[in-house]
Protein backbone atom coordinates (compact mmCIF):
# COMPACT_ATOMS: atom_id res chain seq x y z
CA UNK A 1 0.00 0.00 0.00
CA UNK A 2 2.74 2.44 1.00
CA UNK A 3 4.68 1.59 -2.17
CA UNK A 4 1.68 2.54 -4.34
CA UNK A 5 1.19 5.79 -2.46
CA UNK A 6 4.86 6.70 -2.89
CA UNK A 7 4.52 6.18 -6.64
CA UNK A 8 1.41 8.41 -6.69
CA UNK A 9 3.23 11.05 -4.66
CA UNK A 10 6.26 11.04 -6.99
CA UNK A 11 4.17 11.22 -10.16
CA UNK A 12 2.07 14.03 -8.72
CA UNK A 13 5.13 15.94 -7.59
CA UNK A 14 6.91 15.61 -10.95
CA UNK A 15 3.79 16.67 -12.87
CA UNK A 16 3.56 19.92 -10.86
CA UNK A 17 7.17 20.86 -10.23
CA UNK A 18 9.20 19.28 -13.01
CA UNK A 19 12.41 17.36 -12.43
CA UNK A 20 14.81 20.07 -11.26
CA UNK A 21 17.35 19.32 -8.55
CA UNK A 22 15.81 21.72 -6.04
CA UNK A 23 12.27 20.36 -6.54
CA UNK A 24 13.49 16.77 -6.39
CA UNK A 25 14.97 17.55 -3.00
CA UNK A 26 11.63 19.02 -1.91
CA UNK A 27 9.79 15.90 -3.14
CA UNK A 28 12.18 13.73 -1.13
CA UNK A 29 11.39 15.79 1.96
CA UNK A 30 7.66 15.31 1.37
CA UNK A 31 8.07 11.56 0.89
CA UNK A 32 10.14 11.37 4.07
CA UNK A 33 7.42 13.29 5.91
CA UNK A 34 4.78 10.90 4.58
CA UNK A 35 6.70 7.92 5.93
CA UNK A 36 6.99 9.31 9.46
CA UNK A 37 3.90 11.52 9.97
CA UNK A 38 0.44 10.40 11.07
CA UNK A 39 -2.63 11.25 9.00
CA UNK A 40 -3.50 14.09 11.37
CA UNK A 41 0.03 15.47 11.16
CA UNK A 42 -0.10 15.31 7.35
CA UNK A 43 -3.34 17.29 7.44
CA UNK A 44 -1.88 19.88 9.83
CA UNK A 45 1.17 20.24 7.55
CA UNK A 46 -1.07 20.71 4.49
CA UNK A 47 -3.07 23.37 6.34
CA UNK A 48 0.13 25.15 7.32
CA UNK A 49 1.21 25.46 3.66
CA UNK A 50 -2.32 26.39 2.53
CA UNK A 51 -2.52 29.26 5.00
CA UNK A 52 0.89 30.42 3.79
CA UNK A 53 -0.50 30.40 0.19
CA UNK A 54 2.01 27.72 -0.83
CA UNK A 55 -0.75 25.88 -2.61
CA UNK A 56 1.27 23.36 -4.64
CA UNK A 57 2.92 21.84 -1.54
CA UNK A 58 -0.36 21.92 0.39
CA UNK A 59 -2.08 19.98 -2.40
CA UNK A 60 0.56 17.23 -2.33
CA UNK A 61 0.00 16.65 1.38
CA UNK A 62 -3.78 16.69 0.94
CA UNK A 63 -3.42 14.23 -1.95
CA UNK A 64 -1.42 11.83 0.22
CA UNK A 65 -4.30 11.71 2.69
CA UNK A 66 -6.97 11.40 0.00
CA UNK A 67 -5.21 8.48 -1.71
CA UNK A 68 -4.64 6.52 1.48
CA UNK A 69 -7.15 3.60 1.62
CA UNK A 70 -9.76 4.11 4.35
CA UNK A 71 -10.68 1.37 6.78
CA UNK A 72 -14.40 1.13 7.47
CA UNK A 73 -13.72 0.93 11.19
CA UNK A 74 -11.32 3.90 11.31
CA UNK A 75 -13.71 6.77 12.06
CA UNK A 76 -10.87 9.24 12.70
CA UNK A 77 -9.30 8.57 9.29
CA UNK A 78 -12.71 8.95 7.62
CA UNK A 79 -13.13 12.33 9.29
CA UNK A 80 -9.65 13.55 8.29
CA UNK A 81 -10.14 12.34 4.69
CA UNK A 82 -13.39 14.30 4.40
CA UNK A 83 -11.61 17.37 5.79
CA UNK A 84 -8.70 16.84 3.35
CA UNK A 85 -11.09 16.57 0.38
CA UNK A 86 -12.89 19.74 1.48
CA UNK A 87 -9.73 21.77 2.10
CA UNK A 88 -8.08 20.46 -1.09
CA UNK A 89 -11.16 21.56 -3.04
CA UNK A 90 -10.95 25.01 -1.46
CA UNK A 91 -7.27 25.20 -2.45
CA UNK A 92 -8.05 24.31 -6.08
CA UNK A 93 -10.66 27.05 -5.99
CA UNK A 94 -8.00 29.53 -4.88
CA UNK A 95 -5.96 28.71 -8.00
CA UNK A 96 -9.17 28.91 -10.08
CA UNK A 97 -9.35 25.24 -11.01
CA UNK A 98 -13.06 25.09 -10.34
CA UNK A 99 -13.66 21.83 -12.15
CA UNK A 100 -11.25 19.92 -9.86
CA UNK A 101 -12.53 21.89 -6.89
CA UNK A 102 -16.12 20.89 -7.59
CA UNK A 103 -15.16 17.25 -8.14
CA UNK A 104 -13.41 17.10 -4.77
CA UNK A 105 -16.35 18.75 -3.00
CA UNK A 106 -18.67 16.10 -4.47
CA UNK A 107 -16.29 13.36 -3.28
CA UNK A 108 -16.24 14.92 0.20
CA UNK A 109 -20.05 15.10 0.23
CA UNK A 110 -20.39 11.49 -0.95
CA UNK A 111 -17.93 10.20 1.64
CA UNK A 112 -19.65 12.27 4.34
CA UNK A 113 -23.03 10.70 3.49
CA UNK A 114 -21.57 7.20 3.17
CA UNK A 115 -19.82 7.27 6.56
CA UNK A 116 -22.51 9.26 8.38
CA UNK A 117 -20.15 12.17 9.14
CA UNK A 118 -22.79 14.86 8.67
CA UNK A 119 -20.78 17.38 10.72
CA UNK A 120 -18.95 18.55 7.57
CA UNK A 121 -21.94 18.66 5.21
CA UNK A 122 -22.83 22.33 5.97
CA UNK A 123 -19.28 23.44 5.05
CA UNK A 124 -19.32 21.38 1.85
CA UNK A 125 -22.73 22.73 0.81
CA UNK A 126 -21.51 26.27 1.44
CA UNK A 127 -18.38 25.73 -0.67
CA UNK A 128 -20.45 24.29 -3.54
CA UNK A 129 -22.59 27.43 -3.35
CA UNK A 130 -19.45 29.57 -3.61
CA UNK A 131 -18.48 27.85 -6.88
CA UNK A 132 -21.93 28.45 -8.38
CA UNK A 133 -21.61 32.06 -7.25
CA UNK A 134 -18.41 32.39 -9.30
CA UNK A 135 -20.32 31.26 -12.38
CA UNK A 136 -23.20 33.61 -11.56
CA UNK A 137 -25.70 30.79 -11.02
CA UNK A 138 -27.17 32.64 -8.08
CA UNK A 139 -30.34 30.56 -7.70
CA UNK A 140 -28.38 27.31 -7.27
CA UNK A 141 -25.84 29.06 -5.04
CA UNK A 142 -28.62 30.27 -2.73
CA UNK A 143 -29.99 26.71 -2.45
CA UNK A 144 -26.59 25.43 -1.27
CA UNK A 145 -26.08 28.34 1.16
CA UNK A 146 -29.55 27.73 2.62
CA UNK A 147 -28.86 23.99 2.99
CA UNK A 148 -25.63 24.84 4.81
CA UNK A 149 -27.38 27.23 7.20
CA UNK A 150 -30.25 24.82 7.94
CA UNK A 151 -27.84 21.99 8.82
CA UNK A 152 -25.36 24.11 10.77
CA UNK A 153 -25.20 23.77 14.56
CA UNK A 154 -22.01 25.82 14.97
CA UNK A 155 -22.87 29.49 15.58
CA UNK A 156 -19.43 30.61 14.38
CA UNK A 157 -19.86 28.94 10.97
CA UNK A 158 -23.36 30.42 10.76
CA UNK A 159 -21.71 33.82 10.37
CA UNK A 160 -20.13 32.63 7.09
CA UNK A 161 -23.32 31.11 5.70
CA UNK A 162 -25.40 34.17 6.61
CA UNK A 163 -22.77 36.41 5.02
CA UNK A 164 -22.87 34.36 1.81
CA UNK A 165 -26.67 34.55 1.73
CA UNK A 166 -26.36 38.31 2.21
CA UNK A 167 -23.86 38.54 -0.64
CA UNK A 168 -26.18 36.44 -2.81
CA UNK A 169 -29.10 38.76 -1.97
CA UNK A 170 -27.02 41.79 -2.99
CA UNK A 171 -26.33 40.26 -6.39
CA UNK A 172 -30.03 39.57 -6.91
CA UNK A 173 -30.99 43.12 -5.84
CA UNK A 174 -32.77 41.97 -2.68
CA UNK A 175 -31.21 44.65 -0.51
CA UNK A 176 -33.56 44.31 2.47
CA UNK A 177 -32.80 40.59 2.69
CA UNK A 178 -29.10 41.35 2.28
CA UNK A 179 -29.06 43.74 5.24
CA UNK A 180 -31.03 41.22 7.33
CA UNK A 181 -28.52 38.39 6.68
CA UNK A 182 -25.48 40.64 7.04
CA UNK A 183 -26.68 42.16 10.30
CA UNK A 184 -27.21 38.69 11.83
CA UNK A 185 -23.79 37.62 10.54
CA UNK A 186 -22.17 40.75 11.99
CA UNK A 187 -23.75 40.16 15.42
CA UNK A 188 -22.47 36.57 15.54
CA UNK A 189 -18.98 37.70 14.48
CA UNK A 190 -18.84 40.30 17.28
CA UNK A 191 -19.81 37.60 19.80
CA UNK A 192 -16.85 35.45 18.69
CA UNK A 193 -13.91 37.89 18.70
CA UNK A 194 -14.56 39.36 15.22
CA UNK A 195 -14.08 36.02 13.42
CA UNK A 196 -14.81 36.34 9.66
CA UNK A 197 -15.38 40.07 10.28
CA UNK A 198 -13.33 41.07 7.24
CA UNK A 199 -15.68 39.21 4.86
CA UNK A 200 -18.80 40.56 6.56
CA UNK A 201 -17.52 44.16 6.41
CA UNK A 202 -16.78 43.68 2.71
CA UNK A 203 -20.32 42.42 2.05
CA UNK A 204 -21.78 45.36 3.98
CA UNK A 205 -19.67 47.69 1.84
CA UNK A 206 -21.01 46.05 -1.33
CA UNK A 207 -24.60 46.46 -0.11
CA UNK A 208 -24.01 50.19 0.41
CA UNK A 209 -22.39 50.39 -3.03
CA UNK A 210 -25.45 48.72 -4.54
CA UNK A 211 -27.60 51.41 -2.92
CA UNK A 212 -25.18 54.11 -4.16
CA UNK A 213 -24.38 55.14 -0.59
CA UNK A 214 -20.77 55.68 -1.53
CA UNK A 215 -19.44 57.27 1.67
CA UNK A 216 -20.60 54.27 3.71
CA UNK A 217 -19.28 51.89 1.07
CA UNK A 218 -15.79 53.48 1.15
CA UNK A 219 -15.83 53.36 4.95
CA UNK A 220 -16.64 49.65 5.15
CA UNK A 221 -14.24 48.71 2.34
CA UNK A 222 -11.52 50.45 4.34
CA UNK A 223 -12.50 48.55 7.49
CA UNK A 224 -12.51 45.23 5.63
CA UNK A 225 -9.01 45.90 4.21
CA UNK A 226 -7.65 46.78 7.66
CA UNK A 227 -9.20 43.65 9.18
CA UNK A 228 -7.78 41.42 6.41
CA UNK A 229 -4.34 43.02 6.80
CA UNK A 230 -4.48 42.55 10.58
CA UNK A 231 -5.22 38.84 10.12
CA UNK A 232 -2.58 38.46 7.38
CA UNK A 233 -5.24 37.42 4.85
CA UNK A 234 -3.41 38.72 1.78
CA UNK A 235 -5.88 36.99 -0.56
CA UNK A 236 -8.79 38.94 0.94
CA UNK A 237 -6.76 42.14 1.21
CA UNK A 238 -5.97 41.96 -2.52
CA UNK A 239 -9.64 41.27 -3.32
CA UNK A 240 -10.92 44.14 -1.14
CA UNK A 241 -8.37 46.58 -2.62
CA UNK A 242 -9.62 45.57 -6.06
CA UNK A 243 -13.21 46.26 -5.03
CA UNK A 244 -12.22 49.67 -3.66
CA UNK A 245 -10.65 50.41 -7.05
CA UNK A 246 -13.91 49.52 -8.79
CA UNK A 247 -15.83 51.77 -6.43
CA UNK A 248 -13.52 54.73 -7.11
CA UNK A 249 -13.95 54.12 -10.84
CA UNK A 250 -17.71 54.06 -10.36
CA UNK A 251 -17.59 57.55 -8.80
CA UNK A 252 -15.20 58.70 -11.57
CA UNK A 253 -12.15 59.10 -9.33
CA UNK A 254 -9.64 57.61 -11.80
CA UNK A 255 -6.43 58.35 -9.88
CA UNK A 256 -7.67 56.65 -6.71
CA UNK A 257 -9.03 53.74 -8.74
CA UNK A 258 -5.60 53.19 -10.34
CA UNK A 259 -3.90 53.46 -6.95
CA UNK A 260 -6.02 50.73 -5.38
CA UNK A 261 -5.86 48.46 -8.44
CA UNK A 262 -2.06 48.71 -8.45
CA UNK A 263 -1.93 47.85 -4.73
CA UNK A 264 -4.18 44.85 -5.39
CA UNK A 265 -2.06 43.73 -8.36
CA UNK A 266 1.16 43.82 -6.33
CA UNK A 267 -0.29 41.18 -4.01
CA UNK A 268 -2.16 39.23 -6.71
CA UNK A 269 0.89 38.88 -8.96
CA UNK A 270 3.14 37.83 -6.09
CA UNK A 271 0.65 35.27 -4.75
CA UNK A 272 -0.70 34.25 -8.19
CA UNK A 273 -4.32 35.12 -7.47
CA UNK A 274 -5.55 34.65 -11.04
CA UNK A 275 -9.19 35.51 -10.41
CA UNK A 276 -8.34 38.85 -8.82
CA UNK A 277 -5.84 39.63 -11.60
CA UNK A 278 -8.51 38.96 -14.23
CA UNK A 279 -10.93 41.38 -12.56
CA UNK A 280 -8.20 44.01 -12.20
CA UNK A 281 -7.16 43.78 -15.86
CA UNK A 282 -10.77 44.21 -16.96
CA UNK A 283 -11.10 47.33 -14.79
CA UNK A 284 -7.77 48.70 -16.10
CA UNK A 285 -9.09 48.17 -19.63
CA UNK A 286 -12.21 50.19 -18.81
CA UNK A 287 -10.12 52.94 -17.17
CA UNK A 288 -7.86 53.24 -20.22
CA UNK A 289 -10.90 53.31 -22.47
CA UNK A 290 -12.42 56.13 -20.40
CA UNK A 291 -9.16 58.07 -20.83
CA UNK A 292 -9.35 57.57 -24.61
CA UNK A 293 -6.36 55.22 -24.75
CA UNK A 294 -7.77 52.45 -26.95
CA UNK A 295 -4.47 50.67 -27.47
CA UNK A 296 -3.76 50.28 -23.74
CA UNK A 297 -7.37 49.36 -23.14
CA UNK A 298 -7.10 46.57 -25.73
CA UNK A 299 -3.87 45.21 -24.21
CA UNK A 300 -5.38 45.01 -20.76
CA UNK A 301 -8.50 43.39 -22.18
CA UNK A 302 -6.37 40.68 -23.82
CA UNK A 303 -4.76 39.93 -20.44
CA UNK A 304 -8.23 39.74 -18.93
CA UNK A 305 -9.64 37.54 -21.72
CA UNK A 306 -6.76 35.04 -21.46
CA UNK A 307 -7.20 34.70 -17.71
CA UNK A 308 -10.98 34.57 -17.93
CA UNK A 309 -10.93 31.81 -20.52
CA UNK A 310 -8.76 29.68 -18.28
CA UNK A 311 -10.93 30.34 -15.21
CA UNK A 312 -14.54 30.67 -16.30
CA UNK A 313 -14.67 28.74 -19.55
CA UNK A 314 -18.03 27.34 -20.63
CA UNK A 315 -16.46 23.90 -20.97
CA UNK A 316 -15.46 23.94 -17.30
CA UNK A 317 -18.93 24.95 -16.22
CA UNK A 318 -20.40 22.17 -18.37
CA UNK A 319 -18.07 19.71 -16.63
CA UNK A 320 -19.26 21.02 -13.27
CA UNK A 321 -22.89 20.53 -14.30
CA UNK A 322 -22.03 17.02 -15.47
CA UNK A 323 -20.44 16.23 -12.10
CA UNK A 324 -23.55 17.52 -10.36
CA UNK A 325 -25.76 15.28 -12.53
CA UNK A 326 -23.53 12.26 -11.84
CA UNK A 327 -23.77 12.97 -8.13
CA UNK A 328 -27.57 13.19 -8.31
CA UNK A 329 -27.72 9.96 -10.36
CA UNK A 330 -25.48 8.26 -7.80
CA UNK A 331 -27.79 9.39 -5.00
CA UNK A 332 -30.83 8.12 -6.92
CA UNK A 333 -29.19 4.74 -7.48
CA UNK A 334 -28.36 4.56 -3.80
CA UNK A 335 -31.98 5.32 -2.92
CA UNK A 336 -33.16 2.57 -5.29
CA UNK A 337 -30.79 0.10 -3.64
CA UNK A 338 -32.08 1.12 -0.24
CA UNK A 339 -35.68 0.60 -1.41
CA UNK A 340 -34.84 -2.88 -2.71
CA UNK A 341 -33.20 -3.79 0.57
CA UNK A 342 -36.18 -2.39 2.45
CA UNK A 343 -38.61 -4.45 0.37
CA UNK A 344 -36.55 -7.58 0.98
CA UNK A 345 -36.63 -6.96 4.71
CA UNK A 346 -40.41 -6.53 4.60
CA UNK A 347 -40.76 -9.82 2.73
CA UNK A 348 -38.57 -11.59 5.29
CA UNK A 349 -40.54 -10.22 8.25
CA UNK A 350 -44.10 -10.79 6.96
CA UNK A 351 -44.31 -14.00 9.03
CA UNK A 352 -44.08 -11.96 12.24
CA UNK A 353 -46.70 -9.39 11.37
CA UNK A 354 -49.56 -11.37 12.96
CA UNK A 355 -47.62 -11.62 16.19
CA UNK A 356 -47.20 -7.86 16.15
CA UNK A 357 -50.93 -7.46 15.48
CA UNK A 358 -51.79 -9.63 18.50
CA UNK A 359 -49.38 -7.63 20.63
CA UNK A 360 -51.09 -4.43 19.51
CA UNK A 361 -54.56 -5.86 20.25
CA UNK A 362 -53.50 -6.96 23.74
CA UNK A 363 -51.89 -3.57 24.35
CA UNK A 364 -55.13 -1.84 23.31
CA UNK A 365 -57.16 -4.05 25.64
CA UNK A 366 -54.79 -3.28 28.50
CA UNK A 367 -55.05 0.39 27.69
CA UNK A 368 -58.86 0.19 27.78
CA UNK A 369 -58.72 -1.52 31.19
CA UNK A 370 -56.35 1.16 32.50
CA UNK A 371 -58.66 3.88 31.15
CA UNK A 372 -61.67 2.28 32.87
CA UNK A 373 -59.76 2.20 36.16
CA UNK A 374 -58.77 5.85 35.71
CA UNK A 375 -62.38 6.80 34.93
CA UNK A 376 -63.60 4.95 38.01
CA UNK A 377 -61.00 6.66 40.19
CA UNK A 378 -61.84 10.00 38.64
CA UNK A 379 -65.52 9.54 39.48
CA UNK A 380 -64.65 8.53 43.04
CA UNK A 381 -62.47 11.62 43.33
CA UNK A 382 -65.27 13.83 41.98
CA UNK A 383 -67.59 12.29 44.57
CA UNK A 384 -65.10 13.11 47.32
CA UNK A 385 -64.78 16.65 46.00
CA UNK A 386 -68.56 16.94 45.98
CA UNK A 387 -68.72 15.94 49.65
CA UNK A 388 -65.99 18.49 50.47
CA UNK A 389 -67.88 21.14 48.55
CA UNK A 390 -71.12 20.48 50.39
CA UNK A 391 -69.32 20.62 53.72
CA UNK A 392 -67.82 23.98 52.78
CA UNK A 393 -71.24 25.29 51.77
CA UNK A 394 -72.67 24.16 55.11
CA UNK A 395 -69.84 25.94 56.93
CA UNK A 396 -70.59 29.16 55.08
CA UNK A 397 -74.31 28.87 55.82
CA UNK A 398 -73.76 28.19 59.50
CA UNK A 399 -71.34 31.15 59.67
CA UNK A 400 -68.72 29.34 61.73
CA UNK A 401 -66.02 31.88 61.16
CA UNK A 402 -66.00 32.91 64.80
CA UNK A 403 -66.21 29.44 66.31
CA UNK A 404 -62.59 29.76 67.33
CA UNK A 405 -63.73 31.81 70.35
CA UNK A 406 -64.88 28.62 72.02
CA UNK A 407 -61.36 27.19 71.85
CA UNK A 408 -59.42 30.05 73.45
CA UNK A 409 -57.32 29.03 76.47
CA UNK A 410 -57.22 31.38 79.43
CA UNK A 411 -53.54 32.34 78.80
CA UNK A 412 -54.33 34.14 75.57
CA UNK A 413 -57.99 34.97 76.05
CA UNK A 414 -57.71 38.77 76.03
CA UNK A 415 -55.32 38.94 73.09
CA UNK A 416 -57.25 36.39 71.00
CA UNK A 417 -60.50 38.25 71.59
CA UNK A 418 -58.85 41.36 70.19
CA UNK A 419 -57.41 39.41 67.25
CA UNK A 420 -60.75 37.80 66.39
CA UNK A 421 -62.48 41.16 66.74
CA UNK A 422 -60.09 42.64 64.16
CA UNK A 423 -60.62 39.64 61.88
CA UNK A 424 -64.36 40.25 61.79
CA UNK A 425 -63.76 43.08 59.31
CA UNK A 426 -62.99 41.73 55.79
CA UNK A 427 -61.84 45.17 54.70
CA UNK A 428 -58.89 44.81 57.08
CA UNK A 429 -57.70 41.27 56.40
CA UNK A 430 -58.47 41.43 52.63
CA UNK A 431 -56.01 44.31 52.27
CA UNK A 432 -53.00 42.92 50.38
CA UNK A 433 -50.65 44.79 52.72
CA UNK A 434 -52.18 43.18 55.85
CA UNK A 435 -49.52 41.39 57.91
CA UNK A 436 -48.77 40.01 61.37
CA UNK A 437 -47.10 43.33 62.21
CA UNK A 438 -50.26 45.22 61.27
CA UNK A 439 -52.42 42.82 63.31
CA UNK A 440 -50.06 43.30 66.28
CA UNK A 441 -50.41 47.07 65.94
CA UNK A 442 -54.22 46.88 65.80
CA UNK A 443 -54.30 44.68 68.92
CA UNK A 444 -51.70 46.80 70.74
CA UNK A 445 -49.36 43.84 70.98
CA UNK A 446 -46.19 42.73 69.18
CA UNK A 447 -45.44 40.45 66.20
CA UNK A 448 -43.98 37.59 68.26
CA UNK A 449 -46.77 37.49 70.86
CA UNK A 450 -49.51 37.63 68.21
CA UNK A 451 -47.92 34.75 66.23
CA UNK A 452 -47.43 32.68 69.42
CA UNK A 453 -51.04 33.26 70.52
CA UNK A 454 -52.42 32.11 67.16
CA UNK A 455 -50.10 29.11 67.09
CA UNK A 456 -50.86 27.91 70.64
CA UNK A 457 -54.56 28.71 70.49
CA UNK A 458 -55.58 27.58 66.97
CA UNK A 459 -52.58 25.39 66.08
CA UNK A 460 -51.98 27.50 62.93
CA UNK A 461 -49.26 29.83 61.77
CA UNK A 462 -50.21 33.37 60.82
CA UNK A 463 -50.22 32.60 57.06
CA UNK A 464 -52.67 29.69 57.41
CA UNK A 465 -54.78 31.72 59.86
CA UNK A 466 -55.02 34.66 57.45
CA UNK A 467 -55.64 32.38 54.43
CA UNK A 468 -58.58 30.69 56.17
CA UNK A 469 -60.34 34.05 56.64
CA UNK A 470 -59.57 35.22 53.11
CA UNK A 471 -60.73 31.95 51.52
CA UNK A 472 -63.99 31.96 53.48
CA UNK A 473 -64.55 35.51 52.30
CA UNK A 474 -63.93 34.31 48.74
CA UNK A 475 -66.48 31.53 49.28
CA UNK A 476 -68.99 34.11 50.48
CA UNK A 477 -68.36 36.25 47.39
CA UNK A 478 -68.72 33.22 45.13
CA UNK A 479 -72.13 32.45 46.65
CA UNK A 480 -73.47 36.03 46.72
CA UNK A 481 -72.02 37.78 43.65
CA UNK A 482 -72.70 37.26 39.95
CA UNK A 483 -69.57 35.28 39.08
CA UNK A 484 -70.23 35.71 35.38
CA UNK A 485 -69.06 39.30 35.79
CA UNK A 486 -66.02 38.58 37.96
CA UNK A 487 -63.10 36.29 37.16
CA UNK A 488 -61.39 34.06 39.72
CA UNK A 489 -58.29 36.28 39.36
CA UNK A 490 -60.37 39.36 40.25
CA UNK A 491 -61.84 37.72 43.35
CA UNK A 492 -58.40 36.42 44.44
CA UNK A 493 -57.08 39.99 44.38
CA UNK A 494 -60.24 41.28 46.06
CA UNK A 495 -59.67 39.02 49.08
CA UNK A 496 -56.01 40.01 49.38
CA UNK A 497 -53.96 37.52 47.33
CA UNK A 498 -51.21 38.95 45.15
CA UNK A 499 -50.93 35.99 42.77
CA UNK A 500 -53.28 33.49 41.14
CA UNK A 501 -51.12 30.54 42.21
CA UNK A 502 -51.09 31.66 45.85
CA UNK A 503 -54.89 31.90 45.84
CA UNK A 504 -55.29 28.46 44.26
CA UNK A 505 -52.93 26.83 46.76
CA UNK A 506 -54.60 28.46 49.76
CA UNK A 507 -58.12 27.68 48.49
CA UNK A 508 -57.31 24.00 48.08
CA UNK A 509 -55.56 23.90 51.47
CA UNK A 510 -58.61 25.35 53.24
CA UNK A 511 -61.46 23.73 51.29
CA UNK A 512 -59.85 20.60 49.84
CA UNK A 513 -60.94 21.54 46.26
CA UNK A 514 -59.74 24.02 43.64
CA UNK A 515 -61.55 27.36 43.25
CA UNK A 516 -62.56 26.49 39.66
CA UNK A 517 -64.12 23.20 40.80
CA UNK A 518 -65.83 24.95 43.74
CA UNK A 519 -67.27 27.63 41.43
CA UNK A 520 -68.41 25.06 38.89
CA UNK A 521 -70.12 22.97 41.59
CA UNK A 522 -71.77 26.09 43.01
CA UNK A 523 -73.23 26.99 39.60
CA UNK A 524 -74.52 23.44 39.15
CA UNK A 525 -76.20 23.56 42.56
CA UNK A 526 -77.84 26.91 41.83
CA UNK A 527 -79.10 25.79 38.44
Amino acid sequence: MKKNLLIICLLYSFSIFGQGTEKTSQNNDIIENFMRLSTQQLFDTAEYYRKKFIYDTALIYFNLIINTPIKDSDIEQQKITIMALNQSAITYGKICDYRTSYELFIKALTLSEKTGNILYKPSIYNNLGVIYNYFNRLDIAKEFFTKALNLCEDSIRMAVYLNNLGDNAIKTDKIDSAFYYLNKSFQISKQHNDIYLEMILNSIAESYQKNKLYDSAFHYFGLSQNEARKKDRTDLESEFLSKSGKLFFEVNNIDSALHYINLSNIIAIEKKFSGILADNYLLLSKIEESKGSSKSAFEYFKFYANLKDSIYSIDKFSEINQLQRLYEISKTNQQIEELLIDRQLKENTIHYQRIVQWIVIIAILLLIIVLLIVIYQHRALRKSYKILFNKNVDIIKNNKKTSEKDKIPDDYEDLMKKILAVMEDPAIYCDQSFSADKLASLTQSNHSYVSTAIKNTLNKNFRSFLSSYRIREAQRIFSEFDTEKYSIEFISQKVGFKSRSGFFDAFKEVTGVSPSYYLKSLKEKIS
